[in-house]
């Protein structure tokens, strides 16, 4: 009996590491979401014919499309195996047909040969093995690029004298194109960015790369919001493509006085709490950069008050949808401002809201989230 009970055990070990973080809702979008995002990513390159009306011949059209965009993906040997196993299945189907005529009626049986139908999953298994294998290769090379593309990200905050902070960053793919920053110049003044790179991934990770070492090199040269966004807009214009842009809020805070100098390309408008409830909103409409050269730029200005809280953000945050389609918003995240806190406890309240919004569903943009306040004034003992 103990011995039983030890491999029941282990055998109950294994299949909870088997399925450790598994859900229904995962299972079922194997079946739906996912088996949809996959056809769209295979066929993309050869569906330009209209599918038919009918619906086995659709069915045929869209399953040919699936198998042609398949074996497209593969590199030329692995085409060809791919090939042969299909053929080694059909190989199984008809191998060594028997034909008997009994009372003037053709009778065919057909032999499902064990040794072809083996080949043929042998050799599919081994497919999926290599492409696997690379798979964890770029995995590896991404997991590398995140931890080059954390290094460019504040860890912490520079203490800013009058002010509080709290930020937080989010990718939805292992490198994201989200960025943000806050660094105090040499003047005294601090330079308050965030940013986010069209795409996803690797691409948009490069443009967040560019992005940051221009931005270096702008604020030691002239960290006034028109020269930085100019500087900015003329490197991605020039190093990327019509589909590489970026949106941005750029700022310039002079921290005695209060006084916020800013610009947003294209970026979602912050929102700016007053210590009496108010919420406005910091922006006007714009391009992004990396679009048109040269750029026009619109500066505005604005003071912080004491008690005043500055909500910076991406559209990872507002246009996040759950699993009914409903968008997290941009009223969302006004409302959660309503009520007062220090940016630690705003931050939370808001990410709070987030995650139960989005539950189980996976992140499909990245989020950035910097919030800063100016601290009120502390009279002075009589």
């Amino acid at each position: 009996m103990k011995f039983i009970r030890r491999k029941i055990q282990r055998v109950d070990a294994f299949f909870r590491e088997y399925t450790a973080g598994l859900s229904t809702r995962e299972f079922q979008r194997l079946f739906d979401r996912d088996a949809a995002h996959a056809y769209a990513v295979l066929t993309r390159e050869h569906s330009g014919e209209p599918e038919p009306k009918w619906r086995l011949r659709r069915w045929l059209y869209r399953a040919r499309l699936g198998l042609l965009g398949l074996s497209s993906k593969l590199t030329p040997a692995r085409r060809l195996l791919f090939s042969l196993a299909l053929v080694f299945f059909f190989i199984g189907l008809v191998k060594s047909p028997t034909i008997l005529f009994r009372n003037n009626v053709l009778r065919i049986s057909v032999d499902f040969s064990p040794f072809w139908f083996g080949v043929s999953i042998l050799s599919l298994v081994y497919l999926l093995a290599l492409e696997l294998v690379d798979r964890i290769r770029v995995r590896d090379e991404l997991q590398v690029a995140r931890e080059l593309q954390a290094d460019l990200l504040p860890q912490t905050v520079s203490t800013v004298t009058g002010y509080t902070f709290a930020h937080s960053y989010r990718t939805a793919n292992e490198v994201g194109g989200d960025y943000y920053d806050v660094r105090p110049l040499a003047d005294g003044r601090v330079a308050l960015v965030v940013g986010d790179a069209s795409g996803h991934g690797m691409a948009a990770g490069l443009v967040m790369a560019i992005a940051n070492a221009t931005l270096g090199t702008a604020l030691d040269l002239d960290p006034s919001p028109e020269r930085v966004l100019n500087l900015l807009n003329r490197t991605l214009c020039r190093t990327g493509t019509r589909r590489t842009f970026m949106s941005l809020f750029y700022a310039v805070l002079q921290p005695d006085l209060g006084i916020l100098e800013y610009v947003c390309a294209g970026h979602p408008f912050p929102f700016l709490r007053r210590e009496n409830g108010a919420i406005e909103e910091l922006g006007q409409g714009g391009l992004p950069l990396g679009l048109h050269e040269p750029l026009p730029v619109q500066c505005h200005k604005v003071a912080l008050r004491p008690g005043d809280l500055l909500v910076m953000y991406t559209d990872g945050l507002a246009e996040s949808i759950d699993a009914k389609g409903r968008a997290f918003g941009y009223d969302g995240i006004q409302e959660l401002l309503r009520s007062a806190g220090s940016p630690p406890t705003v931050h939370d309240r808001i990410l709070a809201a987030f995650d139960r919004h989005i539950g189980e569903e996976p992140l499909r943009d990245d989020l950035t989230l910097l919030l800063m306040a100016r601290l009120p004034q502390v009279p002075e003992p009589a």
